[in-house]
């Protein structure tokens, strides 16, 4: 087995009639795989440029100082607390339930999440958000585990942590911001034109016809950060999935082969989400009999009337 690996090397060594500068055996060095462990001393110089931050905050008198605090210890806490978690999850031989249980955990957080960046609400807008969060997300993630890596072929159990809990964490972080941009535009939408839409409701439209417009803005609204960070992706900025894989010492080429492929479920996931959330507050708006309930939209930090 060892001669069998080791010959067509040095046939191609000796042989092969490419010069160093032509051949990409004999002139491509092996990728490093090493990684420089950060010591706390260095998050901690991290950490403290977060003070230039409260300094212009001070400055302006803006007035985020405390919310920078809070926001700074989070941080710390969370992604410390979640590393423990994955240290743990991602020990060989645990069962399924401990990853699909960790799923389902982000997803209810994610759907949680959305709702809070959300200036209205109404009764029910939190189970729509987790629902178009759960189906979307996890739709596009098995996917993207079964068919488009195809985590079973490579010797790995389906559930495989390592894959699934990263691929499902950067699909579920964007779909959040598409949920709370969709629902908040939507919500925007039915206020402002409340006049235009009960018109035609009157004049004898029907409800998908009254909401349409402010359907169609909406999903718009949630699939448009997605869109233009594609635009510009790997000119202006590189995505924290290649920038990591990277830094753990993978390949550039490979590394842009995964984030091409999470760009797409992130867009498609995104676009799936959005639409969920702007449909099911469409339906709880909305009658069967073609009325429009404005009464049932309240604000963030008000009570229904």
């Amino acid at each position: 087995m060892a001669i069998a690996t080791i010959r067509p090397l040095y046939f191609c060594t000796i042989h092969c009639p490419l010069t160093t500068n032509h051949c990409p055996l004999k002139s491509s060095p092996p990728m490093n795989t090493d990684y420089i462990d950060l010591q706390p001393w260095q998050v901690g110089i991290a950490a403290a440029l977060i003070l230039i931050s409260g300094a212009i905050s001070l400055l302006l008198r803006l007035g985020l100082e405390r919310r920078l605090l809070v926001a700074s210890v989070r941080t710390v806490v969370q992604l410390l607390l979640v590393g423990w978690v994955l240290e743990w999850i991602f020990k060989p031989n645990q069962p399924w339930y401990y990853v699909l249980g960790m799923l389902l955990f982000m997803t209810i957080i994610a759907g949680g999440a959305a709702v809070t960046r959300c200036e209205r609400r109404y009764r029910g807008v939190w189970l729509d958000s987790v629902i178009s969060m759960g189906i979307s997300s996890w739709f596009i993630g098995a996917v993207a585990v079964a068919a488009v890596i195809q985590v079973q072929r490579h010797e790995q159990t389906w559930y495989h942590p390592q894959y699934c809990i990263p691929l499902m964490g950067m699909i579920l972080g964007n779909t959040l911001s598409g949920i709370s941009l969709g629902w908040d535009r939507f919500g925007d939408e039915l206020a402002q034109k409340r006049g235009r839409i009960e018109t035609l409701l009157a004049l004898g439209g029907t409800r998908w016809e009254a909401a349409l417009g402010a359907i169609q803005v909406a999903v718009r609204t949630g699939m448009i950060p997605t869109l233009n960070t594609m635009m510009v992706v790997g000119i202006v900025s590189l995505p924290g999935m290649m920038t990591g894989q990277i830094l753990a010492g993978m390949k550039p080429e490979s590394a842009v082969l995964y984030q091409i492929v999470i760009m797409f479920l992130i867009a498609v996931g995104t676009t799936l989400g959005t639409v969920m959330v702007v449909l099911l507050s469409y339906w709880r708006l909305f009658t069967p009999w073609h009325q429009f309930i404005p009464g049932r939209i309240f604000p963030k930090n008000g009570k229904k009337h």
